[in-house]
């Protein structure tokens, strides 16, 4: 039994933790393709993958067979300032790969896609856009280096959003207070989500994959309520 008084001679503790970290679905396997559209979207938005852990889903590769040179992918985006952690989705033979660049070798979690039970002849309709979990519901500011994720569902902060915060969600995302950081609506590819916020000052806004940043944002809009929307693969701000 340990002795109270050598309670902080314990060098370290092991605590089960969750995050939500953004996901790199591969499409391809060619470094070339990868780093071509991937420096554009960091010209777009560098702020956005400074620093950024990112875990890599190789499901549609693993029904190609198709093995990536990890070693070329990795110097890629650490290169563009991501920071890739894991993998998941892979076969036997990319997970070893993987595994020998130094890349975790991550579970798939609770929750998968589903497919509908064939009990009659006709197929049932997919719906429009995936079901939400539910909202998430901030009441505190968001501090710089700050990231929250709103994983299936809208993110609701009432609170200010301090420059150098990160704000991510599948759905929509309401700020009841100053958006003075970055906001990503929509980021698993829902491109009518919203952006809505009582007093615009972001450093980055983001539907769907589409990006606008602080110097490319009108000036008129700055300091009003106002929504944020797609509407022919262009952001649009109107007023609240």
């Amino acid at each position: 039994m340990l002795d109270p008084s050598q309670a902080y001679d314990v060098p370290f503790e092991i605590r089960a933790g969750s995050f939500n970290l953004p996901v790199l679905k591969l499409t391809s396997d060619s470094a070339d393709a990868i780093a071509g559209l991937l420096a554009a979207r960091v010209q777009q938005a560098p702020d956005f993958f400074r620093h950024a852990p990112v875990i890599l889903d190789l499901h549609e590769l693993a029904t190609r067979d198709q093995v990536p040179d990890f070693d070329a992918l990795l110097q890629i985006l650490r290169g563009s300032g991501l920071t890739p952690v894991g993998v998941r989705g892979g076969n036997a033979e990319q997970n070893a790969a993987a595994d020998a660049a130094g890349l975790a070798l991550l579970a798939e979690g609770k929750h998968h896609e589903s497919h509908p039970a064939t009990e009659s002849p006709q197929p049932t309709p997919e719906p429009i856009r995936p079901p939400r979990q539910g909202t998430k519901i901030i009441d505190q500011p968001i501090r710089s280096g700050q990231r929250v994720y709103a994983n299936d569902g809208d993110l609701v902060v009432i609170a200010t959003v301090s420059p150098g915060a990160e704000l991510m969600a599948d759905g929509n995302i309401h700020v009841y207070g100053s958006l003075r950081g970055r906001a990503m609506a929509g980021v698993k590819g829902d491109l009518d989500a919203r952006i809505f916020c009582l007093d615009l000052q972001a450093e980055l806004i983001a539907i769907g994959g589409h990006y606008k940043v602080s110097e490319n944002l009108d000036g008129t809009a700055r300091g009003r309520p106002v929504q944020i929307m797609l509407r022919d693969n262009a952001l649009i701000i109107q007023d609240l």
